[in-house]
């Protein structure tokens, strides 16, 4: 309709973002709908072909694109991250990474008919499982955490390497092959070191630059993007194919140094690769021959897809954690769990080019197979993984986990109740002055912004079925919330009330339901923790209902949840009755009178009614200098029962 490049990349770019819209939307994997889209409208309606339009573009595009992934999936490879589990995850992806590459291999030359100089080179690429994929996979089964923990560090550490091995495989098989000398080879091998050397340096560099200041903060994303890709070509005009290595080794090292201040150029880089990789996902996808990709049907491509998915990665997950303390049913799953990402497929997209620049014809098939076993492992594994993971009984069985978001006095005592309940919690703040009250009270909780996309990538969520916001950012708490439908489910989002004194409705963004009974903000909430409230635990027997309680309790106190005989909790809402029967608790925040005068009656009871003086009972919630208040006697401890 319209012929130009303008409108293919603005085409691009638009259907690149509507797909990830409606994969959030609608739960479905970003890659599935990227991958349909850009067949629509690229070989199938034949509505554009970027790589036709952009011509000597199409490459280098390519090219910055990868190495942007790369630089960004690296900047998660923090070795603090995987000392827990550091054995298992280990083996698979150094042992059984080097099977998977050698078996990969096999199976692409003798199953799909590739060169073995282009078989090795895929094998390589095919070692990634890429955490885009499997992080939402994973929220998606609720795993236990061993085996869920191995996915996704397998994921990010592997994810970058692939690309490098496949390097290393071309230089390789070149030698082997005699198109290159051993000197050639080894200065390969000394440039790929000044790669690392290079990268290392710049990271260094840039990283002390942010910690001192000397780079303003507007600048500091801005000069990172550029510096990138200025190591890039740096290093890839000395030695063609090292750029990759370089961008990696700055990305890992800047993981690496601790800086604080890396966290302020997230955003950016977050959005700038998920802006890359949903067009250059649209771009490959669109730029395929309608008779390459017909090829994806040939019964040798086929066999290939199955052989990776039933004997090379089991092969290589069950070979290499011999010796370790997986059991059968973890290894059973993670043989099976292993989707190919979006890196796979852009780096196929990018070794195609170049393989083909030197000769090798049977490159041509490189996408497709790609595109094959991509859409395959996310299809099969996305739909059975939950399925799966229940019949081995490798699923959470905690239903009541609480995630909290927004540190305050309030939030860590709310959250200590939870954690005497026997549930998990865990309190998110942006502020790690926020969180001092959670820390005092040895609660976990993580410094970070619950928005990012790279929060998934340092805490694992799986445990918590519950998310409460509570920042007292009235629009960041709704935001929270319509964040999460697709992952939790309206039922399970709850937000603070809007302190601005007007109806909830007209301000709530579709999210999650308004928090208590009756709703109230978290400023009023902390106003009331200051002024002495606290969270009391009232057991509902046969001799004490509920309705006695409503009626007797004071007017000022807020209902936060029902803690249930089973263990589970359940929160208070305005709109939702809830009824607490014989063995139940209601755990409410209540003013200090209230509490003051049951404590009057029970030490009456306990001195024989010989009473105790008004103020001797009110010294008993004065706080210290610290801001502790001591424990009302005669308060039992929460438990799940």
């Amino acid at each position: 309709m319209f012929d130009s490049l303008l409108f293919d990349l603005m085409l691009v770019i638009l259907i690149g973002m509507l797909s990830q819209w409606i994969a959030w939307k609608y739960r479905m994997p970003a890659i599935v709908v990227m991958s349909i889209a850009g067949l629509l409208v690229g070989p199938i309606f034949d509505l554009i072909n970027p790589k036709e339009s952009m011509g000597d573009l199409f490459s280098p595009i390519i090219t910055f694109a990868v190495a942007i992934i790369l630089f960004e999936g690296s900047l998660n490879l923090d070795v603090r991250e995987i000392k827990g589990f550091s054995k298992p995850v280990g083996r698979i992806v150094t042992f059984g990474a080097f099977i998977a590459w050698i078996a990969g291999s096999l199976a692409a030359h003798f199953l799909a008919g590739l060169s073995w100089e282009v078989a090795f080179i895929i094998g390589g690429l095919f070692i990634v499982t890429g955490p885009t994929v499997i992080l939402p996979l994973l929220r998606q089964a609720k795993l236990k955490p061993r085996p869920a923990a191995i996915l996704k560090w397998e994921g990010i550490v592997v994810d970058p390497f692939g690309a490098l091995l496949a390097v290393f495989a071309f230089e390789f098989i070149k030698f082997i092959n005699s198109e290159v000398t051993l000197k050639s080879l080894l200065l390969f091998f000394a440039a790929s070191a000044f790669a690392v050397f290079l990268g290392w340096i710049a990271a260094l560099l840039i990283g002390n630059s942010f910690e001192r200041g000397a780079i303003p903060e507007f600048l500091k994303a801005p000069i990172l993007f550029v510096i990138v890709l200025f190591i890039f070509v740096l290093s890839d005009e000395i030695m063609h194919e090292t750029g990759l290595l370089a961008v990696t080794a700055m990305g890992m090292k800047m993981a690496n140094m601790r800086l604080t201040t890396l966290n302020d150029v997230r955003h950016f880089k977050e959005n700038i690769s998920v802006l890359l990789i949903s067009g250059i996902f649209v771009m490959l996808t669109a730029s395929l021959d309608p008779e390459i990709l017909l090829e994806i049907t040939n019964p040798s491509i086929i066999l290939y897809v199955l052989a990776m998915l039933f004997i090379v990665r089991p092969l290589s997950v069950w070979i290499s954690t011999i010796g370790t303390e997986l059991n059968v049913r973890e290894k059973l799953l993670i043989g099976w769990i292993a989707p190919r990402g979006i890196v796979a497929l852009t780096v196929s997209g990018y070794f195609a080019t170049i393989l083909l620049e030197n000769g090798y014809e049977d490159a041509e098939l490189l996408t497709a197979l790609t595109f094959a076993l991509v859409l395959s492992t996310v299809v099969l594994h996305g739909f059975s993984i939950g399925f799966i993971a229940k019949k081995l009984n490798l699923t959470t069985t905690d239903e009541s986990g609480v995630s909290i978001i927004g540190g305050s006095r309030f939030s860590a005592a709310l959250a200590q109740s939870i954690k005497e309940t026997g549930n998990e919690v865990l309190l998110i703040d942006e502020s790690w002055a926020a969180l001092s009250e959670a820390r005092k009270l040895g609660l976990n909780s993580y410094v970070g912004d619950i928005l990012s996309e790279q929060i998934e990538y340092h805490i694992d969520l799986t445990p918590y079925r519950y998310m409460l916001s509570m920042t007292k950012s009235d629009i960041y708490n709704a935001h929270v919330c319509a964040d999460f439908v697709p992952d939790l489910g309206r039922d399970h989002l709850f937000q603070t009330a809007f302190h601005v004194g007007k109806d909830i409705e007209t301000f709530t963004i579709s999210g999650g339901q308004t928090l208590f009974q009756p709703s109230i903000s978290i400023y009023s909430l902390e106003e009331r923790m200051h002024a002495g409230h606290v969270i009391r635990k009232t057991l509902i027997t046969k001799q004490y209902s509920y309705t006695q309680y409503l009626r007797e309790r004071d007017d000022k106190s807020i209902l936060l949840y029902i803690l249930r005989e089973d263990g589970s909790i359940e929160f208070f809402t305005p709109k939702r009755e809830l009824q607490a029967v014989a063995g139940d608790a209601i755990i409410a925040l209540t003013s200090p009178a209230k509490t003051i005068e049951r404590v009057k009656e029970r030490l009456d009871v306990e001195n024989g009614g010989s009473g105790l003086p008004y103020e001797k009972i009110e010294e008993l919630f004065t706080e210290d200098t610290n801001g502790n208040r001591p424990t009302i006697p005669g308060d039992a401890p929460q438990s799940k029962k």
